[in-house]
């Protein structure tokens, strides 16, 4: 039986971070009860998508089993428990629900010994923290809430609760981050001892505030204390080394885990396996189709309690797209790509295409497989972007 994973959007923050480029906004509590009714009625209805947005279902994606869901967003730590479970028995009551991997992202400050224990009562059995820095001057700066503390605090009551895989995330780039506070950071991390661990990169994204400060030359948000592009890489190779040391394995670009403990429903997305993605923004994937719903809470909840499906974006993956996606999607998993797998499935010939990156030293190859090369990983988008010619 195919397996099938479910992401469910929630689009509601405490304050919106200086970073952020998400399609999430600040809004009254009042709103999280009616939001999640629409969830509930699009996750029951969802077998309506080939009628209503011309979303050629296949077969089995109707008898799949769900085995992982991610609840992301915004901060869908904001939501009281209670809320949390109708969206888990919604998909319960519609699929075949044999969940081995349920995560819900969390913001530390969130975390009290009641809502931890009512969400292992639900079936959560993973959180991922949006750690971002162990620094207080850098958490300030980039908008967030919470402090150091509140994660010394955090951690060990989802542990007590019974929540016992915890992933933390960590930024490279935030302002005022230094080579010194980067690693103090790694190190706090190291003390909690999580057992995942993504690392990303700060964008400058004209969608966030400081993004587009540091487009336009600005001084707000303390945009003239971001970390140069080279500071950044050296965060990255930094943490790529202490992390290793430390016993984590390290499985995607930007992701980290204890043997066993990757992060399985993010993994669908690296392998192109079928998701559903429910709430506002949020993306599903068949195989064969891709399609998005609107970004806007108010838009999305008026259409699915309208009995409309608010899907604003829908498209077919051809061929050439969808070879694109296992080359870069493949590449970005330290594991590679099966080379050989690639040329049977899509009839074609790959041989020529890493030639020119193999020997400039940027892949290796071990047989059927091509990896990113060792000392590389900071450099990958060069490489993707020669996939692409």
């Amino acid at each position: 039986m195919a397996r099938l994973g479910i992401y469910v959007q929630v689009p509601f923050c405490q304050t919106k971070c200086t970073y952020c480029n998400f399609h999430t906004g600040v809004v009254s509590a009042a709103r999280f009860s009616p939001y999640v009714e629409a969830v509930c009625r699009e996750i029951r209805g969802f077998r309506n998508l080939d009628a209503a947005a011309g979303v050629k279902l296949p077969e089995e994606l109707g008898k799949a089993s769900v085995d992982t869901v991610y609840i992301g967003g915004g901060t869908p730590s904001l939501l009281e428990p209670v809320l949390l479970q109708r969206m888990l028995d919604a998909i319960r009551e519609t699929f075949i629900a044999k969940f081995s991997e349920v995560t819900l992202e969390a913001d530390p400050e969130t975390v009290s010994d009641e809502k931890a224990e009512a969400w292992f009562a639900a079936g959560i059995n993973r959180v991922s923290f949006g750690v971002q820095s162990f620094s207080d001057k850098e958490l300030t700066a980039a908008g967030r809430l919470h402090r150091r503390e509140d994660v010394y605090r955090a951690a060990p009551i989802l542990r007590a609760a019974g929540i016992r895989n915890i992933s933390f995330d960590l930024i490279a780039g935030l302002p005022f981050q230094t080579a010194e506070s980067w690693k103090d950071s790694l190190e706090q991390l190291r003390a909690l001892q999580p057992e995942h661990v993504s690392v990303y990169l700060f964008e400058v994204d004209e969608g966030s505030r400081l993004g587009k400060e540091l487009l336009s030359g600005g001084a707000r948000y303390s945009a003239g204390s971001v970390p140069s592009d080279d500071e950044m890489a050296n965060f990255y190779e930094t943490a790529c080394e202490f992390l290793g040391a430390a016993g984590y394995h390290h499985y995607e670009i930007s992701n980290w885990a204890k043997p066993g403990l990757e992060s399985r429903h993010n993994l669908k997305y690296w392998r192109r396996e079928p998701y559903l993605g429910f709430g506002a923004g949020a993306h599903s994937f068949c195989g064969t189709e891709r399609w998005a719903n609107a970004h806007d809470p108010a838009e999305y909840g008026r259409a699915i309690m309208g009995g409309r499906l608010p899907i604003e974006q829908h498209e077919v993956v051809t061929a050439a797209a969808a070879l694109e996606e296992e080359l870069f999607l493949g590449l970005r998993q330290l594991d590679g790509i099966d080379v050989g797998r690639i040329e049977r499935e899509y009839g074609i010939a790959l041989g020529e295409r890493f030639a020119p990156m193999e020997a400039a030293g940027l892949v290796e190859k071990e047989g059927n497989l091509v990896r990113l090369a060792a000392g590389k990983l900071s450099v990958s988008n060069e490489v993707f972007v020669g996939l692409m010619k």
